[in-house]
């Protein structure tokens, strides 16, 4: 049975105060919880990495890092390395967000290399992708999609899958004003479990979890996450708030 995740991606934000006070408050807001098969990952800035392992090691919440660089170490100032992550205790590293895609040019060949190397390391990938609005509006969202999927990640082989989260993000639905139907999330899913199923095998569809990751909030969660393939969310600015990410993590 694949897992529930909710899955809250920091950005560039939270000091170390404001780090330590929002895991606090998450901790607080969902120590009471049952949540046999449903994961809640936290995503901090690199310098923050540590002290949110630290404040969960005894608790319900794991941390992930917002990127990482494809390369053992070299001359790449300002990047990070999956060893360097190993080090201080990370396991997951999501790969390949929209805004990774649009503000610093990661291409789908790049991130092929930088699945590799996750593989490479025995690291979870929570893998993004998703189509932009004029894609969306000129008809082409499945193909977009289905040629990410292709591109980044179909020279892996079917067993490598069982390291691999999936995080659709439809970046037209994201600050734009416009706004994905909990029928448009669950359609886009069922299609790329259709296409990784015609790629590899129905078993491989089937456990993978699938993530939406397009401004899920406490109001639409419950309705998104009823939706028969999507497994949970990958959420932006509602898991800086501690109550609206507990809300989030409560209607799953």
């Amino acid at each position: 049975m694949r897992k529930k995740i909710v899955a809250g991606n920091w950005k560039m934000n939270n000091d170390l105060a404001e780090t330590k006070s929002l895991i606090n408050g998450i901790q607080n807001e969902i120590e009471n919880l049952e949540l046999d098969n449903t994961r809640v990952i936290v995503s901090p800035s690199y310098v923050n990495l540590s002290l949110a392992l630290e404040l969960t090691s005894a608790n319900k919440i794991e941390v992930a890092s917002q990127n990482m660089h494809q390369a053992k170490s070299g001359a790449f100032t300002g990047e990070v390395s999956a060893d360097m992550l190993k080090s201080v205790g990370i396991k997951s590293v999501i790969i390949g967000h929209s805004e990774r895609r649009q503000y610093f040019n990661e291409t789908d060949a790049l991130l092929a290399e930088k699945m590799n190397t996750v593989l490479a390391n025995e690291l979870e990938a929570i893998f993004c992708f998703g189509e932009l609005l004029e894609d969306r509006k000129s008809g082409n969202h499945f193909k977009v999609v289905e040629s990410q999927l292709q591109n980044a990640l179909f020279h892996l082989e079917a067993k490598d899958f069982s390291s691999i989260v999936l995080a659709y993000e439809p970046v037209w639905a994201i600050g734009t004003g416009e706004t994905a139907s909990p029928e448009q999330a669950q359609e886009m899913h069922a299609f790329i479990r259709k296409t990784l199923a015609e790629k590899y095998n129905q078993e491989v569809a089937d456990s993978v979890s699938i993530l939406y990751g397009g401004s899920v909030k406490p109001a639409n969660a419950e309705e998104i996450f009823s939706k028969e393939d999507v497994d949970g969310g990958l959420i932006g600015g509602a898991s800086l708030k501690p109550a609206d990410f507990a809300a989030i993590i409560k209607a799953i």
